[in-house]
């Protein structure tokens, strides 16, 4: 299949990165704006109860959108870094760096978000006891301070496994605009679906799945960033030897 030349392929618009750069200062904002309305709390009680939170223990809810996506995540990635040397369907679109750019963002995002999860000391609503827990709420902006629960629980570690593969948009939309809009879609619609079951079963708050999507977006944009950087010095030469 011929692919552009990476003249076409690697353009210089800086505008279009201006445009992705407020776009997340704008995101940035939307989520600090959800957590200064002190909403997370009112949101868990919409499914949680005294008695804790009735959908935690859906087997069907837990098995299908839980177990499943998050062990086929971890599937597709493999799958993902596979491509790198055997290309398959849309990934044909890619060069081999863009497919490796794939790959490490998407590992990269969740790495990112299972560090801080390593670190927080934010436990899940489910552990509060305004649902029948222990801890006391606490926001996740009050750093180092413990609420009498078991923590671990900052940002939204289900959530990534739709978020962290924002990075295929980014390589999509130099190869292909039309593939790259498609998989933001379906990476927001998915990632919404994972957030909202885990509100659902009491085990994040809505703030840990906005900060999820933020985070995972800010770190493939990073490394797209740091790739078409370092990507300059070839389109260069390449623009030399068309001349």
């Amino acid at each position: 299949m011929n692919r552009p030349s990476p003249i076409s392929s690697f353009p210089s618009s800086p505008l279009g990165t201006s445009r992705l750069v407020g776009i997340t200062l704008v995101l940035l904002l939307c989520v600090l704006a959800w957590d200064v309305s002190g909403l997370d709390l009112a949101a868990a009680q919409v499914f949680g109860t005294p008695a804790g939170f009735p959908w935690r223990w859906s087997k069907q809810l837990s098995f299908w959108l839980h177990d499943v996506p998050r062990i086929g995540s971890w599937f597709v990635l493999a799958a993902c870094f596979a491509s790198i040397r055997w290309p398959v369907s849309v990934l044909r679109q890619l060069d081999r760096v863009e497919r490796t750019q794939l790959a490490l963002s998407a590992l990269a995002a969740v790495l990112a978000v299972s560090l801080m999860k390593s670190h927080s000391k934010t436990s899940c609503p489910w552990d509060l006891q305004v649902f029948g827990g222990i801890a006391h709420y606490v926001s996740h902006w009050a750093i180092g301070v413990a609420d009498g629960g078991p923590g671990g629980c900052f940002p939204a570690g289900h959530a990534s496994a739709a978020f962290a593969w924002f990075g295929g948009y980014f390589v999509f939309r130099h190869a292909s605009p039309a593939v790259a809009r498609r998989w933001l879609v379906v990476v927001l619609v998915m990632g919404s679906v994972f957030g909202i079951v885990q509100q659902m079963r009491g085990a994040h708050y809505m703030s840990h799945t906005l900060w999820t999507a933020w985070i995972c977006w800010t770190v493939t944009f990073a490394i797209d960033a740091a790739v078409r950087f370092a990507r300059r010095p070839a389109v260069r030469i390449a623009a030399k030897e068309a001349a």
